[in-house]
């Protein structure tokens, strides 16, 4: 086996990220302290593959389905990044990794070196908070939160209602150098227009009626931190101006002062809407689109992600009955795959709340979901096959997602008996988003 310059071996011990050293047959050669204490303090890995000791696999990665660094910085002959899910002393756990090749005298990649970070805003297993997923789906939008994350970029995340944007949001935010600063929400689609100017930006003493005190605003509160702007299609037009202007140059007047003030947020946004359809209509500013939209993110539909549902929902169950220690029976999980889910993570997580609460034992049965859905079995919602992104592209040939979740709320409606309130509630979404679907299916308000 090859031997390490002990220059380079001092150099690794002096770093506080785990690196170890590869030789061209992906053997692991040396091993710094930081990699022994955090990824095999019990056993030595010199001598073993790199693909055996993080992934337990018998080939090298890229020959498993896996995007392996090594091949790749043999083809390109520079360092390269991945995000990879591997085995630690704690579980199955994502780690960043970032290698460089290394030339001996004639230009010959002779070693590599790699840098492994753990990711910590994600989990590969149940988990109390955080991301958790290991879908490829799943796995690509994470990789791009890590790629993205310690930057300054603004990021757009894209995305159906439930998919989790906040939590995405939050885990850029961690991410981040500003992680230790305030990660502030603000929910665009919440703020009346009279009001959104004042809550953003603060207002003066008797800047308007009401004004008693002076007031700092969201921006102010973000200082050093993230400012999330949450449904940022719902912003006015009249207000996009000056989001603008603080993107633009990092200040804003509070509203009655003259006084111009200097922030220092990064922004990330996110929205269910086609903010590409609203600039060419004219509700929204290109500028301000482009400003916004540095990095997007799109987040898949639990519909693309089915295979998430088990992880799903363990880490839910956890969150929603954490005395309980609940699980599913194997038809109740195969029952929840082939649900379409309009409402995403977010209305899986009402559907297991409440199937817990109907459930008395330690498992939850295909009965206490069909309860906690309120439709019969027989109806497509949850004998529908499941639907891929693959559908989507053939949607000429049969079913789209979007005739799916129609026809899943078509049959929601059927048996609903209450409140739309209650609807709303019960797919996990918000009243908003249930009465523009209604409006999408004819059955709104102002339908015909």
């Amino acid at each position: 086996m090859s031997t390490v310059l002990p220059e380079l071996l001092s150099y690794l011990e002096s770093l506080a990220e785990p690196h170890i050293v590869l030789d061209r047959q992906y053997r692991i050669i040396a091993a710094n302290t930081a990699y022994r204490s955090q990824f095999s303090p019990r056993a030595s890995v010199i001598g073993r593959t790199c693909y055996e000791v993080s992934h337990h696999f018998s080939v090298p990665c890229d020959q498993a389905g896996e995007s392996c660094p090594l091949a790749r910085a043999r083809e390109s002959g520079q360092r390269e990044r991945v995000l990879h899910l591997h085995h630690t002393p704690q579980g199955e756990s994502y780690v960043n990794i970032e290698l460089v090749p290394l030339l001996d005298a004639t230009g010959e990649q002779a070693y590599f070196v790699e840098k492994m970070e753990p990711l910590r805003v994600a989990q590969g297993r149940p988990a109390g908070r955080g991301l958790v997923g290991r879908s490829p789906a799943f796995q690509r939008m994470l990789e791009l939160v890590a790629r993205v994350g310690p930057s300054q970029a603004s990021v757009l995340l894209l995305g159906e209602s439930g998919t989790g944007k906040e939590l995405v949001a939050q885990a850029l935010h961690d991410a981040s150098p500003r992680a230790a600063h305030p990660l502030v929400v603000v929910d665009c689609a919440s703020l009346p227009e009279n009001l959104f100017e004042s809550e953003l930006f603060g207002h003066e003493r008797g800047a308007f009626t009401g004004a008693n005190t002076s007031k700092p605003g969201l921006v102010e509160a973000a200082s050093g931190g993230t400012l999330f702007l949450d449904e940022v299609g719902d912003i006015p037009l009249a207000m996009q101006v000056k989001l603008l202007r603080l993107l633009e140059s990092g200040t804003y007047r509070r509203v009655g002062s003259n006084e111009l003030r200097r922030t220092d947020v990064r922004v990330v946004s996110a929205t269910h809407r086609s903010l590409k359809a609203m600039v060419a209509d004219g509700r929204f500013r290109e500028d301000l689109y482009y400003r916004l939209s540095t990095f997007p993110i799109a987040l898949p539909a639990l519909r693309e992600r089915a295979d998430d549902i088990a992880l799903l929902a363990l880490a839910l169950l956890e969150r929603v009955a954490p005395q309980r220690r609940l699980s599913l029976s194997a038809d109740t999980l195969e029952m929840l795959k082939r649900y379409p889910f309009p409402g995403n993570v977010r209305e899986l997580r009402n559907v297991l709340e409440r199937a817990a609460l109907l459930a008395d034992g330690h498992i939850i049965e295909t009965v206490h979901v069909e309860r906690a859905l309120d439709v019969n079995p027989s109806l497509a919602p949850v004998t529908a096959p499941r639907t891929t992104a693959a559908d989507t592209a053939a949607a000429g040939a049969g079913l789209s997602l979007r005739s799916v979740e129609r026809a899943a709320l078509r049959a929601q409606l059927e048996t609903h008996r209450g409140s739309r309130a209650e609807l709303a509630k019960k797919l996990g979404i918000s009243e908003r988003s249930l009465y523009r679907k209604l409006r999408e299916i004819g059955e709104g308000p102002d339908a015909a």
